[in-house]
Parts: structure tokens; sequence; C-alpha cells
């Protein structure tokens, strides 16, 4: 089971980008992206990536994104 907690703040995702965790991107309450890294982010974008090719931009006020945490 999956422990989640919601990302909302820059510090949220510097940290994200720090320790490599991964996250969940929902939109519209479907997820989006199930399990992907941080790899840059502003105030309107967060980009992330799941593999060698497999890059996505996600609108920071469409989604929301939550930590991946494994018990």
């Amino acid at each position: 089971m999956a422990i989640n907690r919601r990302l909302s703040s820059d510090q949220d995702f510097e940290e994200m980008i720090k320790k490599q965790l991964r996250i969940r991107v929902f939109q519209d309450n479907q997820i989006v992206d199930a399990s992907s890294n941080v790899v840059r982010f502003n105030d309107s974008v967060v980009v992330t990536q799941s593999g060698v090719s497999d890059i996505a931009y996600h609108d920071r006020k469409a989604c929301e994104f939550f930590e991946l945490r494994r018990r």
C-alpha cells in the first residue's frame, strides 16, 4: 500500500528533485502520470520523466501532485 503526500509548494518539488522520489499526477480526478520523477518546475508547469524518452508537461494549476512512497 502506498502513502500519498500532496505536493503544492516549490519546496516540495525541490525535495522531489533532490531525493529523486516518484510522484503521481492527477487531472480531473484521473491518474495521468502514475510513477515518474520531477525533472523541472516553475510557477505554471511541472516536467516529469518516467523513462529515457518519456517526458510529460503538466499544468500546475490543473493537476494535483502526490509523492508516492511505499510502506
